[in-house]
C-alpha cells in the first residue's frame, strides 16, 4: 500500500452536464505530445474528479432546461441548453437533492434498504406520493416554519447585534432555498393547486365539508352559559391580525421585494401566492371568492401540472438514472473508518464523441500520463460504460392495432457495441477493467433474467470475445430496478366540480382522478458492479467484514465467488425478487458468464441476507470452458505495476532481485503471507518468470490454482547490451 496507494480510481464514460467542461476539452491539443504535464492533470482532477455523491452534485450541477412554447401552449424540456431561445425565456431546473423527483427517488432507495423487502412487497405508492402537490406543499410548510422561526429571532435583536447578523446569514440562505420554488411558474403550480383547494374547501376537501359560504367567527359563551359562534366584525378581524401577525408583516414585505427583484415580469397573482404560501396572514382567508373562477383555475392548474410533469419525467429520466447510478457507485463503500476511498472521474462527454478517430489521441495521451508511469496516484483502474444498446427483436409485425399497447420508442443516448469495442481496443494497453451494462428497461431486469435467462446478453457480447481486450471487458447484469414499470403510477389529485348550489367539491368520478406514470426507473448494473469492486479494493472495507485481512495489500486478489465472501461483502441494494430458478443458475454456472448479481434468499450464521449479492464476477476472457474471474486480471495488473516500479521500468538486474529467493524480495514476501483474504498470492497460486535473453523479453507467469496467466514485458537493458 505504500507503493501503490490506490487501486480503485474509476473513469465514467458518460455526459452529465454539457455546460460543464469535459475530459476532451481539458486535455486539449495533444499534437507532438506523449503525455500531459502535472498542472494539466491537477486541472482535470479539479474539474472532473469526485469522491462522494454530494461532491458530484456540487461540481457538475446537473440541470434541466425548460421554456414555454406559445404556439402549443406547453412547457418544453431539454437536457441541453437551447441556443435559439433568449436566456430570459429559459428556466434552469437544478437536479439537486431538493428537487422533488430526485429527492423522492433517493428517499425510496433509503426506504427499501431500511425495510429490506422485495419489489412485490414494497409500497411504492407511499413514496411516489412525495411528488404530489399536497406533499410538495407539506415540504414548503416546513421551510415556512423555519423561516418564520429565524425571522422572529432576527427581529427581536438590535441591528448591530452580532447574533442578528448570524441570523441574517441564515435567513439569506433560507430565502435562497425558497426562491427556487417561486422563481418559476411551473414550480409554483403545486402551491397554486393546494392554495386554490384550501380556499375552496377550507382545507377539508377529503371530507367534502367545503363549499359552504364562509364567515369568520369567534367562539363565545352567552349569559346563560350557552355556547355560541358569533360572526367577527371586520374591524375585530383586522385587530386580531395585527396582534397575531405583527412579526409576519416584515416577512410579507421581504417576500414581495424578493419576488419582484427576481422576476422581470412579475405577476400580482404569483406575488400574492408567494405571500400566502410562505407567510400566510389570518386576514388572507377570503370570505368572498369567485368560486366558479377558482374551480376553473384549480382544474386548469392540475391538468397543466400533470402534462408538464409527464413531459418533465420523460425528458429527465436518462439523466436521473445517471445521477442515481453515481449515488449507487458511492453507496457501495460503506465503512466506519475510510481508507482507500473510491474516486470517480467523470468524462462528461458522450462515448461516441470520445471514440471518434480525431479524439482518441487525446484519451491515449491522458492514459499515457496516468497509467504508463511509475506514479500511481492518478492511475485509472476501472471504467464504467452504461446504456449499451441491446436491440432485441420484438414480436411479429401487426397488420392492425386493435387495442392500445406499448409504443416502441428508440431510447436516446444509448452507446453502440461498436463504440464500446473501439474504446476497449484503445484502452487495452493501459489495463483498465471496464464494467458495462445494457440499456435500462424491462428487458434487463431481475424479472427478465429470472424467466428468460442470460443467453441473449451472452450472444450480444460475442463481438467482444476472443480479442486482446476481452479480459478487460466485464458485462454486468441485471440492471437495478428503482421503480418497476407497473408500480410507477401516482395520484396527483382529483378534479374539482360544482354542484347545483354553487358549492365546490372534489369529484368522485373515476375519470376525474388525475394520475401520472413514471414508466419505471432503472439504473445500469455497471455502476453497482464498479462500485462494489472499487469498495473491496480498500483494506479497511475488507477488515470490517473479514478478520483475516491484511492492511498491507489492496483487494485485487479478493475472490468474491470463494467461500461465503459474497454474503459478507454484499451490495447496498435491497433484494428485488425471490431469486433465480435452478435452471437459470445452472445456465449461468455452466460458463460463468458476466458480472451477475443475485437476489436469492440466503443466510450467514443464522442471519438473513437482505441485500443483493455478487453471484459471478467474470470478464469476457474465456479459458475454453469458462470465463475468467476478474480478480485474475487485477492481480496480473497489480504485479505488472509493482514490477515496473521496483525494477525501474523493467531493468533486468532488478527483475532478478524482485523474483529472488532472498526473504526480503517482493516475491518472497508475497509467498510467505498467504493466509489473508486479500493476500496477493494464496493457496495454490504460484509466481514465476522466464527471461528470453535473445529477444529481451521477460515472461511473468502467474498461476491461479489450475490456470496460468502470462504477462510479457520488454526488458530495459544498459547501453551496449544486445
Amino acid at each position: 500500500m505504500e507503493t501503490i496507494t490506490q487501486t480503485n480510481r474509476t473513469l465514467l464514460f458518460a455526459e452529465v452536464n454539457p455546460e460543464k467542461r469535459n475530459l476532451l476539452t481539458l486535455i486539449g491539443d495533444v499534437r507532438g505530445k506523449s503525455s500531459l504535464d502535472d498542472d494539466k492533470i491537477k486541472e482535470i482532477n479539479g474539474e472532473l474528479l469526485v469522491s462522494s455523491f454530494e461532491e458530484f452534485l456540487d461540481k457538475f450541477a446537473p440541470v434541466v432546461y425548460s421554456w414555454c412554447d406559445a404556439v402549443s401552449g406547453s412547457i418544453q424540456y431539454s437536457l441541453t441548453k437551447p441556443e435559439n431561445i433568449p436566456d430570459n425565456c429559459v428556466t434552469e431546473i437544478p437536479l439537486t437533492e431538493s428537487n422533488d423527483l430526485l429527492n423522492m427517488l433517493i428517499t425510496l432507495l433509503g426506504a427499501k434498504g431500511a425495510q429490506g423487502v422485495a419489489n412485490v412487497d414494497f409500497s411504492f405508492g407511499n413514496v411516489l406520493d412525495m411528488i404530489s402537490p399536497k406533499k410538495i406543499m407539506d415540504d414548503i410548510k416546513q421551510v415556512r416554519r423555519e423561516i418564520q422561526y429565524t425571522y422572529e429571532k432576527y427581529a427581536e435583536l438590535d441591528e448591530e447585534d452580532p447574533k442578528r447578523l448570524d441570523l441574517g446569514d441564515k435567513l439569506n440562505y433560507q430565502f435562497e432555498q425558497a426562491s427556487q420554488n417561486y422563481n418559476n411558474v411551473l414550480a409554483m403550480l403545486p402551491l397554486a393547486i393546494e392554495d386554490a383547494k384550501t380556499r375552496l374547501l377550507l382545507g377539508d376537501g377529503e371530507a367534502n365539508q367545503g363549499g359552504q359560504a364562509f364567515k369568520a367567527g369567534l367562539l363565545s359563551m352567552g349569559e346563560d352559559g350557552e355556547l355560541k359562534i358569533l360572526e367577527m366584525k371586520q374591524e375585530e378581524n383586522t385587530q386580531l391580525t395585527v396582534v397575531d401577525d405583527s412579526m409576519n408583516t416584515g416577512l410579507v414585505a421581504a417576500f414581495k421585494e424578493d419576488y419582484d427583484a427576481l422576476n422581470d415580469n412579475p405577476s400580482d397573482y404569483v406575488r400574492d401566492l408567494v405571500v400566502r404560501t410562505f407567510c400566510p396572514l389570518k386576514s388572507t382567508m377570503e370570505s368572498e371568492i369567485d368560486r366558479e373562477a377558482e374551480v376553473q383555475h384549480y382544474n386548469q392548474y392540475l391538468e397543466f401540472y400533470k402534462k408538464s410533469k409527464d413531459d418533465f419525467v420523460k425528458a429527465v429520466k436518462p439523466l436521473i438514472e445517471k445521477i442515481l447510478g453515481v449515488k449507487i457507485f458511492f453507496d457501495q463503500y460503506q465503512v466506519k473508518e475510510k481508507g482507500m476511498q473510491p474516486q470517480l472521474l467523470i468524462s462528461n462527454v458522450p462515448l461516441d464523441m470520445m471514440v471518434k478517430a480525431s479524439n482518441l489521441p487525446r484519451l491515449i495521451t491522458y492514459l499515457n500520463t496516468t497509467n504508463d508511469k511509475n506514479e500511481f496516484d492518478n492511475t485509472i483502474w476501472f471504467g464504467i460504460v452504461p446504456d449499451v444498446e441491446l436491440n432485441q427483436a420484438g414480436g411479429g409485425k401487426l397488420q392492425r392495432v386493435r387495442f392500445a399497447g406499448n409504443q416502441k420508442v428508440e431510447k436516446a443516448g444509448t452507446n453502440s457495441m461498436e463504440s464500446l469495442a473501439i474504446l476497449m481496443n484503445t484502452m487495452q494497453p493501459y489495463r483498465v477493467t471496464t464494467f458495462f451494462s445494457f440499456q435500462t428497461g424491462e428487458e434487463t431486469t431481475f424479472n427478465y433474467i429470472a424467466t428468460e435467462g442470460v443467453q441473449v446478453f451472452k450472444d450480444k457480447c460475442t463481438p467482444l470475445m476472443k480479442k486482446d481486450y476481452s479480459e478487460f471487458v466485464v458485462p454486468c447484469i441485471p440492471n437495478a430496478t428503482i421503480i418497476p414499470k407497473d408500480k410507477s403510477g401516482l395520484i396527483l389529485d382529483k378534479r374539482m366540480v360544482m354542484d347545483e348550489n354553487g358549492n365546490a367539491a372534489l369529484s368522485e368520478e373515476k375519470e376525474d382522478v388525475m394520475k401520472m406514470w413514471l414508466e419505471g426507473i432503472y439504473v445500469g448494473a455497471a455502476y453497482e458492479a464498479a462500485g462494489i469492486v472499487a469498495a473491496w479494493q480498500c483494506p479497511e472495507y475488507l477488515k470490517e467484514r473479514f478478520n483475516s485481512t491484511s492492511l498491507e495489500y489492496p483487494g485485487v486478489r479478493f475472490d468474491v465467488e470463494a467461500d461465503d465472501n459474497a454474503l459478507l461483502a454484499t451490495t447496498s441494494m435491497t433484494k428485488e425478487i425471490s431469486g433465480f430458478t435452478n435452471t437459470i443458475k445452472n445456465a449461468i454456472n455452466q460458463t460463468g458468464f458476466g458480472f451477475v448479481f443475485s437476489s436469492d434468499n440466503a443466510q450467514y450464521k443464522g442471519k438473513e441476507i437482505k441485500n443483493i449479492t455478487v453471484y459471478k464476477a467474470r470478464n469476457l476472457l474465456s479459458s475454453g470452458n469458462a470465463f475468467e474471474p476478474i480478480y485474475k486480471t487485477l492481480v496480473v495488473t497489480y504485479i505488472e505495476r509493482m514490477l515496473r516500479f521496483y525494477s525501474g521500468d523493467f531493468k533486468q538486474d532488478k527483475i532478478l532481485k524482485f523474483f529472488s529467493s532472498n526473504p526480503s524480495s517482493q516475491k518472497s514476501r508475497w509467498d510467505a503471507d498467504r493466509e489473508h483474504v486479500n493476500s496477493i498470492l494464496q493457496d495454490g497460486d504460484e509466481l514465476d518468470y522466464v527471461i528470453d535473453e535473445k529477444y529481451g523479453i521477460c515472461t511473468v507467469q502467474v498461476t491461479f490454482a489450475n490456470t496460468t496467466r502470462n504477462l510479457k514485458v520488454q526488458l530495459t537493458r544498459k547501453a551496449g547490451e544486445k
